[in-house]
């Protein structure tokens, strides 16, 4: 099989509809990201080890540690980030300097970046995104590590940065600790799939930061209530303490490490940040539903093959789909608040993997099948998507 699937895949390269079978589309997915990922060695190997990455026309300067014997399955990475914000270049330094002996963790890749800007909400802006991309990508193939083991956290403003990235890019995390940071207008129902830890003082009073620490709390235990084994989280209050917790927020380091990430939930809830993605976990966005916002809530049935999207307030989304959440070689069911709309095989293509290589996805999250639920008038119907759509 090793030497007839290169020749099958050659045949169909010139077509990119063409339906796959699930060999020739495991072969492609592994050929694929061994040939994007030697392609960004080539092109970024240097920043890792010059301890220096770039965004356009940012950059951030890191530095990193590594701790304890490497697992068989790979290494941990926890991206640490440090406090300060809005204040000077100096300052700021200090703060990353303290960042990077804050926490140590029994085993894995400790990485503290330093924040490429100077500004209050220097951890969550847009350009953040495409640097954990190429943060995750340049540490699995440096550092052996696990994608289905990043962790995020930060303390200060690098915890206001872990309120907003931990729900915005949950797809890419297995856990999260969030200490005495400010949540703005995080995303809170994204965090579904995501344990997440919060730590702060009782006595944090400044911009409300104790008071909305428990606010978060509350609405955690209330959306934790409505489905079991969903919203995992862990929060302490420390009463006697104020913005400087004395290292007890350091828990964090035991408890985040006993989660893995799942890539493919069987239930997603995606509400849009002001940061605009293109996917969550594996549903994706179109180009008329990138809006502030737009929620979406779908679910999977292995056993049944059915999918269900339950609420969508987008005029349209994609559906993904690969062999570890439904049989692809069998019809799959597809329903809208309770409506069946599509009773049919979804083809595995080319293009579809295409698609999810390019957007630096790991191999845990390419779907080469994919579907495309629209609104029509009042209803919603679905079809086989087409990257011509």
């Amino acid at each position: 099989m090793k030497l007839i699937l290169p020749l099958l895949l050659a045949l169909v390269i010139s077509c990119s509809e063409h339906t796959l079978s699930i060999e020739e589309s495991n072969h492609y997915i592994t050929s694929s990201i061994k040939t994007r990922q030697a392609e960004n060695l080539k092109k970024f190997g240097d920043e890792w080890e010059k301890r220096t990455l770039t965004n356009g026309d940012f950059t951030m300067k890191f530095d990193y540690s590594t701790h304890g014997e490497e697992p068989v399955d790979g290494r941990a990475l926890y991206i640490s980030m440090h406090g300060g914000g809005g204040t000077t270049p100096e300052m700021n330094d200090g703060q990353w300097d303290n960042q990077k002996k804050l926490y140590t963790p029994k085993e894995g890749v400790y990485f503290v970046p330093r924040s490429p800007t100077n500004t209050w909400n220097m951890w969550h802006q847009s350009y953040m995104d495409g640097f954990i991309e190429k943060i995750i990508e340049l540490a699995v193939l440096k550092e052996n590590v696990n994608p289905n083991k990043v962790y995020i956290m930060g303390y200060s403003a690098g915890g206001d940065g872990t309120y907003q990235l931990a729900p915005r890019l949950a797809d890419l995390w297995a856990a999260a600790a969030m200490s005495a940071g400010h949540p703005g207008d995080a995303q809170i129902e994204n965090l579904r799939n995501l344990p997440f830890a919060l730590y702060m003082g009782g006595l944090d009073s400044p911009y409300n930061r104790n008071g909305l620490a428990r606010e978060f709390s509350d609405k955690l235990d209330s959306l934790a209530k409505e489905e079991s084994k969903s919203y995992i989280h862990d929060v302490q209050i420390y009463e006697e303490n104020g913005h400087w917790m004395k290292h007890k927020d350091t828990i964090s380091m035991t408890w985040m490490p006993q989660f893995e990430r799942n890539p493919i939930p069987t239930k997603v809830v995606w509400v849009q940040d002001d940061v605009i993605r293109d996917q969550f976990y594996w549903l994706e966005a179109t180009k008329d539903g990138k809006t502030q916002n737009s929620k979406i809530v779908a679910s999977y049935n292995t056993e049944e093959r059915e999918i269900h999207i339950e609420e969508c307030t987008s005029p349209s989304v994609i559906i993904g789909l690969n062999d570890r959440m439904i049989d692809l070689d069998k019809p799959i069911q597809v329903f809208f608040q309770g409506k069946e709309i599509y009773n049919d095989l979804i083809p595995r293509t080319l293009a579809s993997i295409d698609s999810d290589i390019k957007s630096m996805r790991d191999k845990d999250l390419v779907f080469p099948a994919k579907l495309l639920i629209k609104k029509s008038g009042n209803n919603y119907n679905c079809q086989v998507y087409s990257l011509s759509e």
